[in-house]
């Protein structure tokens, strides 16, 4: 059984940083691309940043330079390394294993004040 847990959300302030964690089983995952989505109410889930079982990577152009995905094959884990958090980055966290087929972690709330 395939099971993504995200940890790591919560409450900061503006300019403040954060460190989302997901801890993956019952997959291979240095097979796999991973990333982290984010999905506000009302919106579609977005692309934060993803990186390929090669390293490579891609974000979203409105976290360049502040969020760094990275991955640990031997753990199993992917993270999102968040700085200069803004308040637009309140919502929904959301850890994706992806191959054929695509996995879904059950979210984690990351809210930034003002």
């Amino acid at each position: 059984q395939v099971q993504l847990v995200e940890s790591g959300g919560g409450l900061v302030q503006a300019g403040g940083s954060l460190r989302l964690s997901c801890a993956t089983s019952g997959l291979t995952f240095r097979s796999y691309a991973v990333g982290w989505y984010r999905q506000a109410p009302g919106k579609q889930r977005e692309l934060v940043e993803d990186i390929s079982s090669a390293g490579s990577t891609n974000y979203a152009d409105s976290v360049k330079g502040r969020f760094t995905i990275s991955r640990d094959n031997a753990k199993n884990t992917m993270y999102l390394q968040m700085n200069s958090l803004k308040p637009e980055d309140t919502t929904v966290y959301y850890c994706n294993a992806s191959i054929t087929y695509d996995f879904w972690g059950q979210g984690t709330q990351v809210t930034v004040s003002s």
